[in-house]
């Protein structure tokens, strides 16, 4: 199974997926990908437990070719998310992806969901990743 967390800035919410991911049973021997949108996030990621580390535009659209899940904050769907780090092109390559995607909805991208409760990190990238681990594909 090819897992591809994307994430920008810092890359809080992709370490605390990467670590949820690498210390979940049901997903042992799951192949991690983490693009960073920049070299700060990629390698906070890589210290968090992926198995591969990538920065940029290019590699987020490439890998997203073949992911069988993509996971994320829901910004990387829309060009000029994370202050501007996510491009038309991946947005776009995100979205066409045949990937399963697992959004994460955090607010600071600008984008607000409707229905959705308040919850920290964390908890969010928990229930995340319960999603990937209970999927019928497993």
């Amino acid at each position: 199974m090819k897992i591809l967390i994307i994430d920008g800035q810092g890359g809080r919410l992709g370490c605390l997926l990467a670590e949820k991911i690498k210390s979940e049973p049901r997903l042992e021997g799951a192949q991690l990908y983490a693009v960073g949108t920049n070299s700060i996030a990629t390698s906070a990621m890589l210290k968090s437990g992926a198995d591969h580390g990538a920065t940029g535009e290019n590699p987020a659209i490439v890998i997203s070719r073949d992911a069988d899940y993509i996971i994320g904050p829901v910004g990387i769907l829309c060009a000029d998310a994370l202050l501007g780090e996510v491009t038309e092109a991946m947005a776009a390559a995100i979205g066409r992806s045949p990937a399963k995607k697992i959004l994460i909805p955090v607010n600071r991208c600008g984008i607000l969901v409707a229905g959705v409760s308040d919850m920290g990190l964390s908890e969010l990238a928990a229930e995340a990743v319960k999603l990937i681990a209970k999927d019928e594909v497993l």
